[in-house]
C-alpha cells in the first residue's frame, strides 16, 4: 500500500497580498509532526486569506521535524516528543506548544461500532506486545460484557517513522504496564513485538481502515476525519471514558506549565475521573540564536495570530488551546529567549 505523506502548501494568491501585510508574499516552511497537522492546515488556510502569508508545512513525524530543525533546512520544527532541557541546551533550541489533544485506539471489526469496545492500558500494551492475539480474549472480553467478539486474529499497526504520537504512546504503555517499560520502553521509535507500520498518523488509519480486524493508535482528529472506528478508555480513576474536548480538558487541567523548564510536560496518564489518558501537547523548535531574525519573526508572527484567533478552529477539531496565561508565558520565553546579535526578535505583539 503506497504510504502516504501529509503536506500542505497555503498559496497566497495575488489579490490577498496587500500593502499592510508585514511579510506579504513570504513563505514559512516548517516540518514535522503530523498529530497537529489538521489544526496547523485550518490555522493556515486562514492566515494566508488574511495576510497573504503561504504556510509550507511538510507533516513527516517528529523525528524528521527534529532533523530538519537541527539542519536548518527550516524555519521551525515541530514534535509531539518534546526535548529535554538536557537536549535542548545541547541543540540550541528553544520549544513551545501550540495545542494539546489525544490519541485514540482505532480498530477495524466487522459489527463494533465507534466507541462501542472498551480498553484499557494493560490490555493495549498486551496487545502490543504480542500476548493478545485474538478479539476475543477473555481480557478484552472481560472489559466489555454482553459485546460479540470474533475469534478473529488482531492485526496490529504502529507508526513506521519517528512520531511524538509514538512517544506519547509508549510513555502512556510503560507507565502502566511493567513488562512494556521493560521490554520495549519508551521513545519516538522503538523495537515493536508484532504489527505493521505505517508512515504518519494518516498511513496508520489508511492500514486500519483497510485491514480487517486490526488496531492502531492516532490523533483523534484523524479518527473523526477518517469516519474511523475508535474504542473508549478506562482511565487512571478507572473511570471509562470517551474521546472527547472536555476530556482532553480534564487531563490538560492540571498541568503545571511555569515550572515545566523549557516546557518540558508529558500529560499521559493524569488522574481525574473524566481525564482522557493518552492525552499530550505538540511542539514548536525554534533556534535560539536566530540567523535569519525575518524568517523567525515570520514564524513567530502566524503563531501569535494562532494564540489570538485560533482557539475556535483548534477545538472544532477537538484540540484543547492553550490558556492566555500560558500563552503569556510562551510569548515571554519569546522575547527573553530568541534572540539575533543579542537583541530579542520578539518585540510583543
Amino acid at each position: 500500500m503506497k504510504r502516504i505523506i501529509a503536506s500542505l502548501a497555503v498559496c497566497a494568491a495575488a489579490s490577498a497580498i496587500t500593502a499592510t501585510s508585514a511579510f506579504a508574499a513570504d513563505q514559512i516552511t516548517g516540518a514535522g509532526a503530523t498529530f497537529p497537522y489538521p489544526v496547523y492546515s485550518k490555522w493556515a488556510q486562514s492566515y494566508n486569506k488574511e495576510t497573504g502569508v503561504q504556510l509550507n508545512y511538510q507533516a513527516i513525524g517528529s523525528g524528521g521535524g527534529i532533523k530538519q530543525i537541527k539542519a536548518n533546512t527550516v524555519d521551525f520544527g515541530a514534535s509531539d516528543k518534546p526535548l529535554t532541557p538536557k537536549e535542548l541546551s545541547k541543540a540550541g533550541l528553544m520549544q513551545f506548544p501550540t495545542v494539546m489533544g489525544g490519541i485514540v485506539p482505532i480498530l477495524n471489526v466487522k459489527g463494533i461500532k465507534p466507541g462501542e469496545l472498551v480498553l484499557d492500558g494493560k490490555t493495549i500494551a498486551n496487545i502490543y506486545l504480542g500476548k493478545i492475539k485474538h478479539w476475543n480474549n477473555k481480557e478484552i472480553q472481560a472489559l466489555n460484557p454482553g459485546v460479540k467478539l470474533p475469534d478473529s486474529r488482531i492485526s496490529v499497526v504502529h507508526r513506521a517513522d519517528g512520531s511524538g504520537t509514538t512517544f506519547n504512546f509508549t510513555y502512556y504503555l510503560a507507565d502502566v504496564s511493567p513488562a512494556w517499560k521493560k521490554d520495549v520502553g519508551v521513545d519516538a521509535s522503538v523495537q515493536w513485538p508484532v504489527g505493521t507500520g505505517g508512515k504518519g498518523n494518516q498511513g496508520v488509519s489508511n492500514y486500519v481502515s483497510q485491514l480487517k480486524n486490526s488496531i492502531g493508535y492516532v490523533e483523534y482528529a484523524y479518527a473523526l476525519q477518517n469516519k474511523l472506528t475508535y474504542a473508549r478508555m478506562k482511565n487512571k480513576d478507572g473511570k471509562v471514558v470517551s474521546p472527547a474536548m472536555e476530556n482532553f480538558q480534564a487531563a490538560a487541567a492540571g498541568a503545571d506549565w511555569k515550572h515545566a523548564k523549557g516546557f518540558y510536560l508529558i500529560l499521559a496518564n493524569q488522574p481525574g475521573a473524566k481525564s482522557w489518558p493518552m492525552t499530550a501537547a505538540t511542539f514548536i523548535l525554534l533556534h535560539k540564536d536566530v540567523k535569519d531574525p525575518k524568517a523567525t519573526k515570520a514564524v513567530l508572527k502566524f503563531f501569535d495570530w494562532a494564540y489570538k484567533n485560533g482557539d475556535q478552529a483548534a477545538a472544532k477539531l477537538d484540540y484543547v488551546p492553550f490558556p492566555a496565561s500560558v500563552k503569556t508565558l510562551i510569548r515571554d520565553a519569546w522575547k527573553k529567549d530568541l534572540k539575533a546579535d543579542g537583541h530579542s526578535v520578539y518585540m510583543g505583539s
